[in-house]
C-alpha cells in the first residue's frame, strides 16, 4: 500500500455533530453535502480557508446530490421533503437556485441522477402507500416531469445513475435487491425494463463501469458486476466477489467509482476502528481483478469515524475525503 499524505483540511464549525454526507467532484474544486443542510463549494488548494460557497438548502433533510455540469459548477440536490433543487454555484447566493421541482405528494427522494446533454434530471424516491417512483424532468420544460415509473422497483429506489455515453439509459437499484437497465425512450412501463440483475440483497450503490458492464454493492458489502451485452446469461453475475469486509479485510465499502478513462474502478473501503481508509483499484484484464499492489492508503482517515464519500483528481493527484467527523481532508503524496 502507499501511503497519502493529509496535506489539508476544514471542520465544520458547530457544537452539534455534523456529518460530511458527500463529496461532488467539480472541476473547479470539491463540494460537499453535510447534516446541517449546507451545500458547500471549495478551493482544492485551500480547504482549510473554508467553503467560498456555501448555501443552505431546503430539503427538510438533504438525503443525496450529483453533478449536472461539472465545468460550470452546477448540482442537483434533494432530500426527505420531496424536493430537488438545481444551483448554480457560479451565481450569488441568493440567485444560486435556478430550477426547483417536487414529486407527488411530496414523496421524500433518496437518489438523484443527472444527464447534461440528455437534459434530463432523475429522482428516485422512498416506499410510500406500497409505490417507489422513478421521476424524470427535463430541465427546459419541469412544469411536470416527462416520465414517471411507479413499478420498476418495489421498495426503496437507493441508487441512480444515467449511461455514460447513452442518456436515454438509466440504471436503478433498489432495497428489493435488483439493478434494472431502463431504456427511457420506451413509454410503457411494462416495456421500460431492458434487463434485470438479482443481487438478491438491498443495493447501497450500482453504477456503469463502461458502455455494458455494470457493478452492485450492496449494504451488506457483496460486490458483484453484470453484463448487459448480448451473449452473458440474462441477470447473472459475470465476477462475484463476495463481501468486500472478507476479501479486503474492511468494516465497511464508502463507494466504487469508475475511472473518467474507461480504465476500471476505484474502491474506497473503511476501516473506523483502525482509522484506516484505503482505494483499491479494480482493473480489467481478461478478467476483473482487485489490484491491492498498488492501493493507495489514507493514514489516520477521519479519526475513528466512518468516511462517507471521496474523489480523487487525476491531474493534480489528490484524493480528497469526507466523514462523520465533520472533516474534508485533502491527501497527497509526499513531495
Amino acid at each position: 500500500m502507499y501511503p497519502l499524505a493529509c496535506i489539508d483540511g476544514y471542520r465544520i464549525p458547530t457544537r452539534e455533530e455534523v456529518y460530511v454526507l458527500d463529496i461532488l467532484p467539480f472541476t473547479s474544486g470539491p463540494a460537499t453535502i453535510s447534516s446541517d443542510q449546507k451545500l458547500s463549494l471549495f478551493n482544492p488548494l485551500s480547504l482549510k480557508t473554508g467553503p467560498t460557497v456555501d448555501l443552505v438548502t431546503n430539503h427538510g433533510n438533504i438525503t443525496c446530490a450529483r453533478v449536472f455540469d461539472p465545468d460550470n459548477s452546477v448540482v442537483c440536490t434533494a432530500g426527505e421533503n420531496g424536493s430537488i433543487s438545481m444551483w448554480d454555484l457560479r451565481r450569488d447566493v441568493r440567485q444560486a437556485e435556478v430550477l426547483r421541482f417536487t414529486t407527488e405528494g411530496n414523496v421524500p427522494v433518496l437518489s438523484v441522477a443527472c444527464s447534461n446533454p440528455g437534459f434530463s434530471v432523475a429522482a428516485g424516491t422512498e416506499l410510500q402507500n406500497h409505490q417507489a417512483s422513478i421521476i424524470i424532468w427535463d430541465i427546459r420544460s419541469v412544469a411536470a416531469p416527462k416520465l414517471h415509473y411507479k413499478e420498476v422497483h418495489s421498495d426503496d429506489v437507493t441508487e441512480l445513475n444515467f449511461h455514460p455515453s447513452d442518456p436515454t439509459i438509466l440504471l436503478s437499484g433498489s432495497t428489493d435487491g435488483l439493478v434494472n437497465i431502463c431504456d427511457t425512450k420506451i413509454t410503457d412501463e411494462d416495456e421500460v425494463v431492458i434487463q434485470t440483475f438479482n443481487h438478491d440483497s438491498s443495493i447501497h450503490h450500482a453504477a456503469f463501469l463502461n458502455d455494458t458492464e455494470v457493478y452492485a454493492l450492496s449494504h451488506d458489502e457483496r460486490l458483484a458486476l453484470y453484463d448487459m451485452a448480448e451473449g452473458y446469461e440474462k441477470g447473472a453475475a459475470t465476477t462475484d466477489f463476495g463481501d468486500m469486509r472478507g476479501v479486503l479485510g474492511c468494516q465497511y465499502v464508502a463507494n466504487i467509482f469508475p475511472k473518467a478513462n474507461g480504465a476500471g474502478a476505484v474502491i474506497g473501503a473503511g476501516a473506523h476502528e483502525q482509522q484506516a481508509f484505503e482505494l483499491i483499484h479494480l482493473t480489467k484484464g481478461e478478467n476483473w481483478a482487485l489490484d491491492r499492489g498498488n492501493s493507495v492508503g489514507l493514514p489516520g482517515a477521519h479519526s475513528g469515524e466512518i468516511v462517507r464519500s471521496f474523489c480523487f483528481y487525476d491531474d493534480a493527484q489528490m484524493v480528497f475525503s469526507a466523514g462523520e467527523d465533520g472533516f474534508i481532508k485533502a491527501w497527497k503524496a509526499n513531495a
